[in-house]
């Protein structure tokens, strides 16, 4: 795991000891690869992506015909996402003990059949419009036990159980990875990586993994900054979000912003934004041959905001690598209780095909 860290002492002016880390983990890449139109915008999520992990798996896809639905396949493979060609479990993965924890665009799945590689979800089946988005989130699978590339085969049938013919059908394809630079090389791509500092939009580049917010007081701000390189030739380009949790030490925290606020010192507050600011200093616009736009909450200058799992970047469209900086702002009151703070954040960049 990549880590960023931040750690100084409180100055003298402040009466309470903080000192503060801040953590940053890689989101590791996830990429849906299109091997024709029958699902379109079908994507499989992880939630960490790290080998061997207990994991939590988001399917999504668009049903392009109105349609009866009664059963999905989803069917994970060494090999590669075309059906009716070998499929090898990938070494490690369980998906036995899989649970449907929710649904949406659609009502009445459950899972009929699991095994170490496949899903089968029936319900009693029904009408479907055209052009309806569907989704699903399964917890409790094992990962892969080894970093590197797989392969998924998504198949809807009319019957409650997968058997006859498939209706639609669709792969994809989703990384593991350690390390702090992700990228493919052949197309489909999504290119993603995270740092303390890149040079222009070069992954190689990216160095570093730990944050010194420095000393804390409670007249002024303490702030810091990272940065992050995203783009892709997806149809539908790509998304990324922030996960984690502010900054807390044992029971105590600094309170994180729900919603946009401006910094103010002598009030506990951890918030972010990715622009450039002037009230603290900190960040800079984003930069780069590409035209992503972080997404409205933080994409405000002098107004910071933490909602773990918020999309921070949406890009609509085949996007060439761009660079965003993190803006991290963080204050605290005379009565904040001293101790080691600490925040783990993960950025996932999905992209849509």
């Amino acid at each position: 795991m990549s880590r960023l860290a931040l750690r100084k002492l409180v100055s003298p002016q402040t009466t309470c000891l903080v000192i503060v880390a801040l953590l940053l983990i890689v989101g590791l890449l996830h990429i849906s690869q299109a091997y024709g139109d029958q699902l379109p915008s079908r994507s499989l999520t992880l939630g960490t992506a790290i080998p061997s992990a207990k994991d939590t798996y988001k399917l999504g896809f668009t049903l392009p015909n109105a349609e009866v639905l009664g059963s999905i396949e989803l069917q994970i493979c060494a090999e590669g996402p075309l059906l009716g060609t070998p499929c090898t479990a990938p070494a490690g993965l369980d998906m036995s003990a899989v649970i449907l924890a929710s649904q949406s665009g659609v009502g009445g799945f459950t899972v009929q059949t699991a095994s170490g590689n496949t899903i089968i979800l029936t319900r009693t089946p029904g009408a479907m419009p055209a052009n309806q988005v569907v989704s699903f989130e399964f917890q409790n699978i094992t990962n892969p036990s080894s970093i590197g590339s797989y392969f998924g085969r998504i198949q809807t049938f009319a019957s409650s159980d997968g058997s006859g013919s498939d209706t639609d059908y669709g792969g994809l394809a989703f990384a593991m990875n350690n390390a702090l630079q992700v990228s493919v090389t052949v197309p489909p791509y999504l290119y993603f990586c995270v740092g303390v500092t890149i040079t222009g939009t070069d992954c190689s580049t990216a160095s570093g993994d730990y944050i010194n917010f420095g000393n804390f007081s409670t007249s002024i701000a303490s702030v810091a900054d990272s940065q992050m390189v995203a783009g892709t030739n997806a149809d539908t380009g790509y998304n990324i979000i922030v996960g984690g949790t502010t900054l807390t030490s044992g029971n105590n925290i600094i309170p994180p912003l729900a919603t946009d606020d401006s910094s103010r010192p002598g009030t506990s507050q951890f918030g972010i934004n990715l622009v450039a600011n002037q009230d603290p200093q900190v960040g800079q616009n984003p930069s780069g041959t590409g035209v992503g736009t972080p997404t409205n909450a933080y994409n405000q200058a002098n107004l910071y905001k933490f909602v773990p799992s918020d999309t921070v970047v949406t890009v609509p469209l085949p996007d060439e690598p761009r660079k965003y900086t993190i803006s991290y702002i963080a204050n605290i009151a005379k009565a904040q209780e001293p101790g080691v703070y600490v925040s783990t954040l993960t950025y996932i960049a999905t992209a849509n095909f």
